[in-house]
């Protein structure tokens, strides 16, 4: 039902600068979180999007009409309320509102989310109105303030935006877990995996870039840590070597925590996240060496803290990952893998070229993989083979082979998932909270 609205003031005050208008009266203007009443005294709770604010409403001090009619009304109803700010320790924010007039724009009944206990696939289904709930609020503003950091951190250390394509014509890693489309003339094309390719030839006109933008990855998991379209920010430098890649991400992941610290401790609240974990992330970060890695997690095989025993050469789990990022107090970096669980154009150690110069973040407390990235090869001839090796279409790669047959350099880069940061970051099991509406294997909608 909608009431014909009587404006009663054309601007209005949001709910987080309640604090510079104590003693004034203000306009806000939002919906309905929460109703309670006391005889003669009404107690909404208005939500408007910046923040929640308790008002109180005596029947004395409006129209009989209008008390009957916010007496009637349910969660998310739109209304716009006058009143007076007053300072109040007790109440939620710290400041009450004093109502004088009020105007209600639509009433609501019958809100499919209620305090009661929902189902995940039912609160997914209304993943629309489920934004609306103070959780998901405070995790997309952690979001928020994560792509902020990042993007004001690459920024300020001399990093050029620039965007890679989402229609790519080959895949950086195989095919297997590419979104196939059709595109113009019978051509096909894919939905990008990443930037990185982009990237090398955009380092080389630039020097230190990054992009920023969605992929999308057609694997069929149904793992917390996975989503099937991500956002992912790549950085890439030229004129870098492994050690220089490593410090980037530390001081990275080191300056994005901060930022969480500093401007969302009342979503960490929400949350109840427990911030210590988040002040333990400071740089420098612990770097191992794969060999050590798979020694801590034979050690942990023959304690009894994993059912299997990890073979040298693979790739780590969930597990593996869960068991080595616990036996410290911050992140921890693995480098050097085996160049089999790595990418093609992964650069090799000299030394021993059956490893690649790659590294892998690891963040604690079960959180995994959050940056992965290294070094890129300078070679013509070995990336040749490699293309080959990796049954790929060379002619495909043919302007990325341009990038080593014209001023080849060391260079190298990270990639590192939104989702997976802000779910790190917020303390949260699932990834599926992290991005607003998410796509999984068995969910498109809404």
């Amino acid at each position: 039902m909608t009431t014909q609205p009587h404006a009663i003031a054309p601007d209005h005050t949001y709910i987080n600068q309640l604090s510079n208008h104590v003693g004034a009266e203000v306009v806000l203007k939002g919906w309905l979180y929460n109703m309670r009443s006391s005889g003669k005294i009404l107690f909404p709770q208005l939500r408007d999007g910046t923040g929640v604010v308790q008002c109180v409403v005596l029947k004395t001090a409006i129209s009989p009409e209008l008390w009957e009619s916010l007496k009637g009304l349910g969660q998310e109803s739109a209304l716009t309320i006058k009143g007076t700010v007053r300072e109040d320790s007790r109440a939620p924010g710290g400041f009450e509102i004093d109502v004088t007039d009020a105007e209600v724009l639509q009433q609501v009944h019958d809100y499919p989310i209620t305090p009661k206990e929902h189902g995940t696939e039912f609160l997914m289904d209304h993943r629309h109105l489920w934004l609306r709930s103070r959780r998901q609020h405070a995790v997309l503003k952690v979001r928020h303030t994560v792509v902020q950091a990042v993007r004001n951190f690459l920024d300020n250390d001399g990093f050029t935006l620039c965007d890679s394509p989402i229609f790519t014509p080959a895949a950086c890693e195989g095919t297997t877990t590419l979104f196939e489309v059709d595109y113009f003339d019978g051509e096909k094309a894919y939905l990008t995996q990443s930037g990185q390719l982009y990237n090398e030839a955009t380092a080389a006109a630039f020097g230190k870039v990054y992009c920023f933008g969605p992929t999308f990855r057609a694997e069929k998991s149904k793992t917390r840590r996975h989503l099937t379209e991500f956002w992912m920010v790549e950085p890439e430098m030229a004129y870098t070597r492994l050690e220089d890649v490593m410090s980037l991400a530390e001081r990275v992941l080191s300056y994005i925590a901060a930022q969480v610290l500093e401007k969302r401790s009342e979503e960490l609240k929400v949350l109840e996240r427990d911030t210590s974990k988040l002040e333990a992330i400071v740089a420098p970060f612990p770097r191992i060496h794969y060999d050590d890695a798979v020694k801590i997690l034979h050690e942990g095989f023959e304690k009894g803290a994993l059912e299997t025993k990890f073979e040298w050469g693979g790739d780590f789990g969930a597990p593996d990952e869960s068991y080595i990022s616990s036996q410290f107090d911050r992140p921890v970096m693995v480098h050097h893998y085996p160049a089999a669980v790595k990418a093609f154009y992964m650069a090799r150690d000299p030394e021993r070229p059956e490893l690649a110069l790659g590294v892998d973040v690891l963040a604690p407390e079960g959180y995994g993989e959050v940056i992965g990235g290294g070094e890129r090869a300078t070679s013509l001839e070995f990336l040749e083979e490699q293309i080959a090796l990796h049954q790929l279409p060379q002619e495909a790669f043919e302007w990325y082979l341009d990038l080593r047959r014209y001023g080849s350099i060391p260079h190298g880069g990270f990639g590192m998932g939104i989702e997976r940061c802000t779910a790190w970051m917020c303390g949260i099991e699932h990834i599926r909270e992290t991005i607003p509406f998410p796509r999984m294997i068995y969910r498109i909608r809404p």
